[in-house]
């Protein structure tokens, strides 16, 4: 979502997303013109009239599950977006049962959170399995 157009964003996935993600983004961009939903989630600078570049990934009772906000210079990771909403949806799937280390991708190892884990994280993380 941003301030720009549906418009802009149309071109921007035909002349560049679709060149670095496969297929385009699989998923809705929005406009935000005027900036409301950025104001609420406190990105919009009114003055200049844009949004900081921000990424609010939210579950489907509503919930901030992850955020991420840049400065204009420095670009997103499509891609670690992606894997983040998977990682958080394998994580919602389980119903809290297995929790997904740095890195992880679907069909790699994860976590069983509990007393057994405790202090013993780093044996996991250490393996080769873990982080391919």
């Amino acid at each position: 979502m941003s301030v720009d157009s549906i418009f802009v964003h149309k071109m921007w996935n035909d002349t560049e997303l679709s060149k670095m993600v496969k297929g385009g983004i699989p998923f809705a961009m929005l406009s935000d013109g005027g900036g409301k939903v950025g104001s609420v989630y406190g990105i919009y600078d009114e003055d200049a009239g844009v949004e900081t570049r921000g990424r609010f990934i939210i579950d489907p009772d509503g919930i901030v599950q992850g955020f991420e906000v840049l400065t204009p210079p420095v670009g997103r990771n499509v891609s670690e977006s992606i894997r983040q909403i998977q990682a958080f949806q394998h994580v919602r799937q389980s119903k809290g049962t297995e929790a997904t280390p740095s890195g992880w991708k679907p069909g790699k190892m994860t976590l069983k959170p509990g007393p057994d884990l405790v202090g013993k994280v780093w044996e996991v993380w250490k393996t080769d399995q873990a982080f391919d």
